[in-house]
């Protein structure tokens, strides 16, 4: 997947920056920022839209792209993509099982996935490859629940500000209302 918000555009400026240097500098709250973020994260690394470089989290702290403000929580959306490992096993785990497990927080499990359905489908941790919500249920990665409470759209997190119209949206509502950056094609708020 690589349709996700990878920056901001100031059309005014004809400038691009990375979704947490807006933040910086109060063009995006950072609610709306670490949401964001976290998207890029559970969909495979951060990017730096300046640069169209593509990080991990740690590569993105060292290169200054986030800030350790973010470090943790962005770690975690990263194992929504490289699993989580089970604390008493060892073993990797899905983002659900983890949730399952109590180890990653309802709310936010539910936002990873549905950043992942809005980029492209649900990771397998084990494959790493994108598959369908029904697939992910086929291959219990979830229950039935999760599988028809992510397949009805209204159920979307509206956890995303749009700062140009001042709504709160679904993160696929933002995601619509983006621009591809005609030097690299990344999509840009």
């Amino acid at each position: 997947g690589s349709n996700f918000i990878a920056g901001v555009f100031i059309q005014a400026m004809n400038k691009k920056m990375s979704i947490y240097d807006a933040m910086m500098r109060g063009l995006l709250t950072p609610g709306t920022a670490l949401v964001l973020l976290e998207a890029q994260a559970a969909s495979g690394f951060l990017t730096d839209p300046v640069r169209n470089e593509k990080l991990s989290v740690k590569e993105a702290l060292t290169a200054g792209l986030i800030g350790r403000d973010f470090y943790e929580k962005l770690l975690s959306a990263e194992g929504a993509v490289t699993g989580y490992t089970e604390p008493y096993t060892g073993h990797k785990i899905s983002l659900f099982q983890a949730m399952k497990k109590e180890f990653i927080v309802k709310e936010h499990a539910i936002r990873l996935l549905e950043a992942q359905i809005a980029t492209g489908g649900i990771i397998d941790p084990v494959y790493c490859h994108r598959i369908p919500v029904d697939v992910a249920y086929q291959h219990g990665y979830f229950d039935q629940e999760m599988c028809q409470f992510l397949s009805n759209p209204e159920n979307q997190t509206r956890s995303c500000f749009d700062p140009n119209t001042h709504e709160n949206l679904t993160y696929t509502q933002l995601l619509r209302r983006c621009v591809p950056d005609p030097d690299t094609g990344l999509l840009m708020l």
